[in-house]
């Protein structure tokens, strides 16, 4: 019995066994992956190119998801700046026929009318996306505003005693827009600070810096409450007052429209700028996905006649193995 060389020739047959494994399940990865399994070896051991490419890639990720991020939350505040322009807009022109019957059902029905919007607006500048508050400045953690119920309590106190028109336009002045007023100290809850910029690429970024104590806001707020507490029974107001301040809570939203079509075109510039941004990135990431994928990727056809070619020398290798072994046996039995 040649045992030596039986053993021999089994030492050799595994080192090929695992030798024709090993390449074939590397090349199983290079088919699905379209890249080298090996970078290093491939280049020469000089990966200071693809290193680069990598670190870039890795850039444009963290862009993509900024600028995804940022349109998301353009995109919400444009809805909501909208919302509030259309519903106060379509509010004034409502507010207007109070002078054509000044009677209490008009006032209770308008009045009704200017709660249901402020509390609308109330929610919309409270309004988040994935938990992050959008007019809350840098603390997107919390609602920007208090709610409707709240603001107009606040105000009813504030406006106790007082009579005419004049009396109660300047208590609200006092409460939406004084230093230290109503507003600056419980009315609004977010922050002074703006929002962290984003960025977007290496040389852009855009700062979302729209928040509830935006003086367009105020004055929405302050000529809403203004006709809501027109009809207040706690106010005790006379036909006359009430028909002046509601009027002009009406001519007040009315002046107030310019200032939000304003603010709604800065944020469309933002919006064009985000978006142009988010078009250059991807068309930088393309790029420099095919100059990596020259770099180190597979040649597909060549990668899958090599593992075509691997696998059937794996399964010659373990017929020729299996023959042998039987061989074996039987000079062993002899």
């Amino acid at each position: 019995m040649d045992t030596v060389g039986d053993l021999a020739r089994t030492l050799v047959l595994r080192t090929h066994q695992t030798r024709l494994n090993r390449e074939l399940d590397t090349l199983g990865i290079e088919i699905a992956t379209g890249f080298v399994r090996d970078p290093a070896a491939h280049l020469g051991g000089d990966v200071t190119g693809l290193v680069a490419i990598d670190r870039t890639l890795s850039q444009l990720e963290t862009y993509r998801v900024n600028t995804a991020e940022a349109a998301l939350l353009t995109g919400t505040m444009q809805t909501t700046l909208e919302e509030i322009q259309d519903r106060t807009e379509a509010l004034s022109q409502v507010l207007l026929s109070v002078e054509l019957t000044p009677n209490d059902e008009m006032f209770q029905t308008l009045s009704g009318e200017a709660e249901d919007t402020l509390q609308q607006m109330l929610n919309g500048l409270n309004r988040s996306v994935g938990g992050r508050f959008l007019f809350s400045g840098a603390a997107t953690d919390g609602p920007s505003v208090i709610d409707s119920d709240t603001m107009l309590a606040e105000l009813r106190g504030a406006l106790a005693g007082e009579t005419t028109a004049a009396g109660i336009e300047a208590q609200l002045d006092d409460w939406f827009d004084s230093t230290g007023g109503g507003f600056e100290t419980t009315g609004y809850t977010g922050s002074d600070t703006a929002l962290a910029p984003l960025r977007l690429s290496r040389t852009e970024s855009v700062t979302l810096d729209i928040r509830a104590d935006e003086t367009v806001f105020r004055d929405m707020m302050k000529a809403v409450a203004g006709a809501v507490l027109a009809s207040d029974e706690t106010l005790g107001l006379s036909s006359e007052v009430k028909t002046e301040l509601i009027s002009t809570s009406a001519l007040a939203l009315q002046s107030a429209q310019a200032s939000i079509v304003e603010l709604r075109a800065g944020l469309g510039g933002v919006e064009e700028r985000i978006g142009r941004t988010t078009a250059r990135n991807s068309a930088e990431r393309t790029a420099t996905s095919l100059a990596r994928l020259e770099l180190v990727g597979t040649d597909e056809f060549e990668t899958a006649t090599r593992y075509e070619n691997t696998r059937v020398q794996l399964e010659s290798l373990y017929a020729i193995t299996a023959r042998s072994s039987r061989l074996s046996l039987t000079a062993f039995l002899s």
